[in-house]
């Protein structure tokens, strides 16, 4: 089950005499029921993962009320999930709904004066939910003192299905504006400042980032774009893609006017104005068949020849990778470096 976004296992007998929910003891994680092909097992088999607590197998005894750790990710060179803090976060959105943000970061270096950089990162589409999850490679980032947080905006499906109704189609601006509105939350309470907070999201998600681009250029020190949807009116009107057609139900129609005016409205590319930017990092595939390569390219360009700033603004196309990105843990990692010493770059600054 699902409440306040996170998801929830829910024990209960038959006869209705036990009925209970696990106790997971961290404010935001993800959770799910594993292999259990004995009917009969009083034992219960799930996988458990945190912000702070690396992918785990447990198996749980329902009667008696016991966990037992079967395995849990190894993290070389050492890792002590006691030295890092989680936390969950409700943010009020342009309209008052209250958002979920979980955060993470390391124990005894976040000052809350706003001196702490922070990445905040959101998809918010299809319905996808953005449960908080372990990332070994983040621990780069949280040990130098940086807060990572997930927006769990409208567009996924982490409160319901209403959640995704409401930040699709018509509703898509909702997404944006939730993001802004987590972004704000986390200045005011002191996480973070505008000149150290940088926004990331890939695909839809490098959407999301390329409309906050646009709608508040000021509130980011940097953007990282990972393989972007942001030409969102020409590949809409592009029959020939296969995918087209299908996301109609996500996007709506712009064959229709009412569907064309609001895509229009947002959609990134056509949206870049003679003003400020943040520095941005835009990656694509060459060989993305989700995104084509020359969406995130158009945008790059037409940034290019119209923003005011002299900040940085890096296209960079992986020649032989699709929209996953490289294959293979060490290719994967070096992506990720990437993104990072853009980060770091820009607050060396």
């Amino acid at each position: 089950e699902r409440e306040g976004g996170l998801v929830k296992i829910r024990v209960k007998s038959w006869d209705g005499s036990i009925d209970y929910y696990l106790d997971f003891g961290e404010p935001a994680y993800t959770a799910g029921v594993g292999s259990n092909p004995n009917f009969d097992a009083v034992t219960l088999r799930f996988a458990y993962n945190s912000m702070t607590t690396p992918s785990s197998v447990y198996e749980y005894d329902m009667e008696k009320h016991t966990k037992t750790l079967l395995k849990r990710q190894e993290i070389v060179g050492g890792y002590n999930l006691e030295d890092y803090v989680a936390e969950r976060l409700m943010a009020p959105s342009h309209d008052g709904v209250l958002v979920p943000v979980s955060l993470v970061y390391k124990k005894g270096v976040v000052s809350r004066n706003g001196e702490n950089p922070l990445v905040i990162y959101g998809y918010g589409s299809y319905g996808a939910s953005m449960d908080a999850y372990f990332s070994l490679a983040r621990l780069s980032l949280l040990d130098r003192g940086f807060v990572w947080a997930i927006a769990h905006v409208r567009g996924g499906e982490e409160m319901g299905r209403l959640w995704y109704d409401n930040g699709k189609m018509l509703n898509k601006k909702n997404t944006f504006s939730d993001f802004i509105a987590c972004a704000e939350y986390l200045i005011d309470m002191g996480y973070t400042s505008p000149d150290k907070m940088f926004a990331m999201g890939g695909s839809a998600g490098g959407l999301l980032v390329g409309a906050v681009a646009n709608m508040r250029p000021d509130l980011w020190k940097g953007i990282v774009a990972q393989v972007p949807f942001v030409d969102v009116l020409t590949t809409m009107f592009d029959e020939s893609i296969p995918l087209t057609t299908g996301e109609y139900d996500e996007w709506g129609n712009p064959n229709e006017k009412r569907y064309y005016d609001y895509m229009l409205s947002y959609s990134p590319y056509d949206n870049v104005e003679a003003k400020d930017y943040p520095a941005m990092l835009i990656t694509t595939g060459l060989h993305d068949s989700q995104v084509q390569y020359w969406e995130p390219a158009k945008w790059a360009a037409k940034l290019r020849a119209l923003k005011t700033d002299k900040n940085p603004l890096y296209l960079k196309t992986e020649m032989d990778y699709g929209h996953g990105g490289a294959s293979g843990r060490f290719e994967g990692y070096k992506e990720v470096v990437l993104e990072y010493a853009f980060m770091l770059d820009l607050l060396s600054e």
